[in-house]
């Protein structure tokens, strides 16, 4: 009988041994995340999202989604300073936060002035507010080449770049650049921001960092840079710290000479038997041989010897002036040739109806001769001798960035290079 007990019990521990352990598992079921924009948790609301249509208003708006015109001019009158209701514009999108029931009336009304500017008016309760709300903006940077085969505004589009940006660097490069006489072949660069909402949806453009166009063989760099704190205000300079909206030098000649006759409509001219007549250019007496110099970068279009001009040299720095220096007694360049303001463009002469060595320096805007120094010129202060070590500090890594076609290194997944 032992036996038959020992045997039972040998038997049910080894069965026991065969028994799989079966581990119960708990599950956890995770809450949905609130959806959170603007400041409100959106779960809590109706969201009804839609765009003003054409002769709609704020009232008409509001009284289609349960709120009367009673609390209509009350919000009106209560955000009149942060908002002006009778300003929405048709087109704007707008988003209305509503209540969570059958009525669905209109608590929150989110007008969008552009994809990051939008304003929010709260009148869920007796309390009726206004406030701006902006966007989180990533802003990143991103540096693209393209070389001209028509025209700059051709190139930017190939480069799925929007006009505003090619309008931006054409402001930048307005003094220095004809781009009516840009050359196929021509090459550029940017280094600019582009604005992102949400990482992905671009929102626009920010500043252009730095640029070089390579014109007719010659490098021209752009970098934006603010010389003064106290102002905060950014102009744009060259690789040696001269800026690009530069006014014209005041004179076509650098050092030794004296204005022997302005413009003057009228002059009476010994040369002609004192007899008047109009004189549209203001004549720099100087030494014969001594160098003209361009008073402002710009393309060469006439350089010739003609009349009682002599030998000239016209030039057209943008759509709006040009110069001519006349009675040369020899020139250095040709049509066609791009110059930079202060390159030596030939030399002081006799040529053409003179009496005596000078440069008759002739002012030309919008096609008519006008006086020079009775034009106001855009502004243009060098930098100071105490800022230009910092700025040639400052423009160094922008420069060797343009050089070699890289962003700096804590921004290696930003790198877009493209090219047309």
């Amino acid at each position: 009988m032992k036996k038959v007990f020992f045997l039972f019990i040998l038997i049910a521990s080894f069965s026991s041994c065969k028994k799989e352990v079966v581990k119960e598992t708990a599950k956890i079921v995770e809450k949905p995340k609130p959806i959170i924009k603007y400041g409100y948790n959106l779960d809590n609301f109706t969201v009804i999202h839609d765009t003003i249509k054409n002769g709609e208003s704020f009232g008409i708006i509001l009284d289609r989604h349960h709120v009367f015109y009673p609390k209509i001019n009350k919000i009106a009158s209560k955000v009149k300073n942060t908002f002006d209701v009778r300003r929405v514009r048709a087109g704007r999108p707008y988003t209305i936060l509503a209540s969570k029931d059958s009525l669905e009336k209109a608590q929150v009304f989110i007008y969008k002035h552009d994809r990051i500017n939008a304003t929010i008016v709260d009148f869920k309760d007796s309390t009726i507010t206004a406030q701006r709300f902006k966007e989180p903006i990533k802003t990143v940077e991103r540096i693209v080449e393209g070389k001209i085969y028509s025209n700059l505004s051709n190139t930017m589009d190939s480069l799925h770049l929007n006009p505003n940006l090619t309008w931006a660097v054409a402001d930048i490069y307005a003094w220095t650049l004809d781009f009516y006489k840009l050359q196929k072949g021509d090459t550029f660069k940017l280094i600019f921001e582009e604005k992102f909402i949400k990482d992905s949806l671009f929102a626009g453009y920010g500043d252009i960092k730095s640029a070089v166009f390579t014109h007719k063989g010659k490098n021209l760099y752009a970098f934006r840079f603010v010389a003064d704190s106290s102002k905060g205000i950014p102009e744009y300079y060259d690789e040696e710290g001269n800026m690009l909206r530069s006014q014209f030098l005041k004179a076509p000649i650098k050092f030794r000479y004296r204005v022997s006759s302005r413009y003057n409509l009228r002059r009476r001219i010994a040369y002609y038997g004192n007899k008047i007549r109009p004189h549209r250019g203001t004549d720099f007496a100087a030494n014969v041989g001594t160098p003209i110099i361009a008073t402002a970068s710009g393309t060469v279009t006439e350089s010739r010897k003609k009349g009682g001009n002599g030998n000239y040299v016209k030039i057209k720095h943008n759509s709006t002036y040009s110069t001519q220096y006349l009675h040369m007694q020899r020139r250095k360049v040709n049509k066609g040739d791009y110059v930079k303001q202060g390159e030596v463009i030939g030399w002081v002469g006799m040529t053409g109806n003179t009496g005596g060595p000078h440069v008759c320096y002739r002012f030309w805007k919008h096609g008519k001769q006008v006086d020079p120094f009775k034009q106001k010129l855009p502004s243009a202060k060098p930098l100071q001798k105490s800022v230009k070590p910092r700025y040639l500090t400052f423009i160094k890594p922008l420069k060797y960035q343009l050089d070699h076609n890289i962003l700096p290194v804590e921004e290696p997944e930003v790198i877009d290079i493209a090219q047309n």
